[in-house]
């Protein structure tokens, strides 16, 4: 446990150095809630703002997780990941320790999200609600860390896991519901929606928001973001052998 805080650690002195990438890190996801929750026209609802905010929580997450295998891209081309494996600690550890720093990384993106959201009106039903909403956040982000991680391990460059996470992460968010219900869908992204990871997730937040407990959609992620883990290490331990 102490080499996998170590690398955490690592990870977030660099990350926190560069305040530019911190300050966008956290902007971002912002003027997505307010550009796209306060000015969007919709006839569905009366407060959008309400119904998108699940939505852009898990976004943040989905793109912060995606975006961290270039991490481990790096730490290959520069060749921190070998003299790692040469240190006494277990090497599932470096991997434990990045996925552990994108899912925090994303956690604090997320909780500038939910700050906004309130000071805009946005409000929880039930304020122990929020507990479950980051253990939600918390499971989807360590099963698209997993994903992201093992997809790092298996690229050589940069540019190739760029287009890779950009085919990926676009397209599962626009085919989710965080945009709109899904009985406003056409049938076939209602079909796509209903079949899209990122969906449970924001419909177990959006559920949570209104004073709901999906244990059903929490016990999912969990059992997912376990699954995708075992995945991430085994890969990583044949690709360190």
């Amino acid at each position: 446990m102490r080499a996998i805080i170590h690398y955490f650690e690592r990870d977030f002195k660099k990350w926190t150095r560069g305040r530019i990438n911190v300050f966008s890190s956290l902007m971002m996801p912002a003027a997505w809630l307010i550009l796209v929750g306060l000015t969007l026209p919709t006839k569905f609802t009366d407060n959008y703002l309400e119904f998108i905010t699940p939505g852009i929580l898990v976004m943040t997450m989905l793109f912060s997780s995606i975006q961290g295998g270039s991490l481990m891209i790096f730490e290959k081309m520069l060749g921190f990941l070998n003299k790692f494996l040469a240190m006494p600690a277990p090497r599932e550890s470096i991997l434990f320790g990045k996925i552990m720093f994108i899912t925090t990384r994303g956690m604090l993106q997320t909780t500038v999200i939910l700050i906004i959201a309130t000071l805009l009106g946005v409000r929880l039903q039930n304020p122990m609600n929020i507990v479950l909403i980051y253990i939600t956040l918390f499971l989807f982000g360590v099963l698209f860390s997993s994903i992201s991680t093992t997809i790092a391990l298996y690229l050589s460059d940069h540019d190739g896991y760029a287009a890779v996470s950009s085919m990926v992460s676009m397209p599962l968010f626009f085919t989710s519901s965080a945009l709109m219900p899904y009985d406003v869908m056409p049938e076939w992204l209602r079909f796509m929606a209903h079949l899209n990871p990122v969906s449970y997730a924001i419909d177990s937040i959006r559920e949570l928001f209104t004073g709901g407990i999906p244990f059903e959609g929490i016990a999912g992620l969990a059992v997912a973001a376990v699954v995708m883990l075992m995945i991430g290490t085994y890969r990583f331990r044949k690709a360190t052998v």
